[in-house]
C-alpha cells in the first residue's frame, strides 16, 4: 500500500509541474492564449494543441491538454471526457499549497465563456485519464471524447509527446517556450 502512494505521488509529480492556483484560474478566465491552429470544432468551441505527456509502464494515471476557444457569443462547458485508453477520464485542476501539490476533480465540469480561451495545461486545469489501459507511448496518440453542453460531442486525438513535455512544437519553432 505505501509503495502504491509513493508510486503514485512520483507520477504525479512527474507529468504535474507546480504552479500557482492562479495560472489555472487565469486560464479559465481567458487570460491564456491559444496554442495554434484549431485541430477541431464543436460548434463554437476551436480545439487545438491536443497532446498528453508519456507514461511509465503500469503507470495508473496520465494527463492530457489542450485549448479550448470559445468563438461564440454564448457561454458553453466541458461537461465530461471519455476514452478507450483509460477506464475514466476526469477534469482536474492541480495547485500548489505551500510545497503540497494538491489537485482536485472538477465534476460540474468546466467553463468557456464566451469569447474566451481556456487552456489545460500540465501545471494547471488537465484531463486526468485514470486506471490506463495501456501506457502511452511517445509518437502514438490517444483518443479522447469531448463533451461539451452546447458544442455536442467530438474525439480528439491527443499525441504522445515526452514524459516531461510541456506542449507540442509552436508556430514558429518553438518548443513549450524555447525558441529554436
Amino acid at each position: 500500500m505505501t509503495f502504491r502512494i509513493i508510486f503514485s505521488a512520483a507520477l504525479a509529480a512527474i507529468f504535474l509541474t507546480a504552479a500557482p492556483v492562479e495560472a489555472a484560474l487565469a486560464a479559465s478566465s481567458g487570460m491564456a492564449m491559444a496554442a495554434g491552429k484549431p485541430t477541431a470544432t464543436a460548434g463554437d468551441i476551436e480545439i487545438s494543441g491536443p497532446f498528453a505527456r508519456a507514461t511509465l509502464p503500469g503507470a495508473p494515471a496520465g494527463g492530457g491538454y489542450l485549448t479550448l476557444s470559445n468563438e461564440g457569443r454564448t457561454a458553453d462547458k466541458l461537461v465530461s471526457a471519455s476514452s478507450p485508453a483509460a477506464g475514466t477520464v476526469s477534469l482536474h485542476v492541480m495547485s500548489m499549497n505551500g510545497s503540497v501539490m494538491q489537485m482536485r476533480a472538477l465534476p460540474d465540469g468546466l467553463d468557456i465563456p464566451a469569447g474566451a480561451t481556456v487552456k489545460l495545461t500540465p501545471d494547471g486545469l488537465h484531463l486526468m485519464f485514470e486506471h490506463l489501459k495501456g501506457p502511452f507511448v511517445e509518437g502514438k496518440t490517444v483518443p479522447v471524447t469531448l463533451r461539451f453542453q452546447k458544442g455536442g460531442e467530438i474525439t480528439v486525438q491527443l499525441s504522445v509527446l515526452g514524459i516531461a513535455a510541456k506542449g507540442p512544437a509552436a508556430a514558429g519553432g518553438s518548443i513549450a517556450g524555447m525558441n529554436m
